[in-house]
């Protein structure tokens, strides 16, 4: 079973080699790294050329955008799995792959699976900051603000296949979008995985400022009604900020392996 791992990229040559070599360290054989860069100017293509021989895709040119390069990074992968990993993300051990294709073989009938992330401090990966611990699917949660992290989200690609791939009409929270179209409209079979499975940098683009966690929120609450899921913007907030409170004082159950 082939899982193919997408990671979009512009500019982030200080991270890059980092995921890059999470990737190429998995434990599981079937692997394919697709790599869609958005014509980078600060490095990155030097360091793509030095690390070619670990990825299978490598695309440079001009893009739509975040949503835009994942949409060609799924059209340019052939694995029956997709997952996605950011540019500052790293997996949190090298037997996360093999414990996702172990979903999916357990289970024929699984479309979707997806665990924990934790977040960790942008110049000490050891600390860190935020544990953002998944939990159980129950129909209704999106509409509290819940969502599963989507560098944790696989799915098989007959899933994309039928219904669709990221909607370039959410600038920032098309993952969001599609995670509840997935799941709450769907509802395609989905298992939960209570383990971390990534770890991600501090300061990415939907967290590294108020005004884009602003602009998220209110593309998710387009979202949900576009969706047919009608949420209480109040009840959105709130649950939302209690739940994120949570996160930075919850600690992973386990020791977090970094290597």
């Amino acid at each position: 079973m082939k899982i193919s791992i997408i990671t979009i990229t512009r500019n982030c040559a200080s991270v890059l080699a980092d995921c890059i070599t999470s990737v190429a360290s998995q434990r599981y054989d079937n692997i394919e790294h697709v790599l869609i860069d958005g014509a980078s100017t600060d490095g990155t293509l030097k360091l793509l050329q030095e690390y070619r021989s670990q990825l299978d895709v490598c695309i440079s040119e001009p893009d739509k955008g975040i949503y835009d390069a994942m949409n060609k990074g799924i059209m340019n992968s052939t694995g029956e799995i997709i997952g996605f990993l950011n540019a500052d993300d790293f997996y949190a051990s090298n037997n996360v792959l093999s414990s996702v294709a172990q979903c999916f073989e357990d289970d024929p009938f699984l479309e979707a699976c997806y665990s924990d992330l934790i977040y960790v401090d942008q110049f000490n990966l050891q600390k860190v900051i935020r544990y953002w611990k998944s939990g159980e699917f129950k129909q209704g949660l999106f509409t509290k603000g819940w969502c599963p992290p989507h560098p944790t989200f696989f799915v098989r690609r007959s899933v994309y296949e039928r219904l669709g791939m990221f909607n370039l009409t959410y600038h920032i929270a098309a993952d969001v979008e599609l995670m509840m179209r997935f799941l709450e409209v769907y509802q395609i079979r989905t298992k939960y995985v209570p383990d971390v499975w990534v770890n991600m940098r501090m300061g990415g683009t939907t967290n590294k400022n108020l005004g884009n966690i602003w602009i998220q929120n209110q593309e998710i609450l387009r979202a949900l009604n576009n969706n047919g899921l009608p949420a209480n913007a109040t009840s959105f907030f709130l649950n939302k900020f209690l739940s994120r409170s949570k996160q930075y004082l919850t600690k992973p159950e386990k020791t977090v392996s970094y290597s």
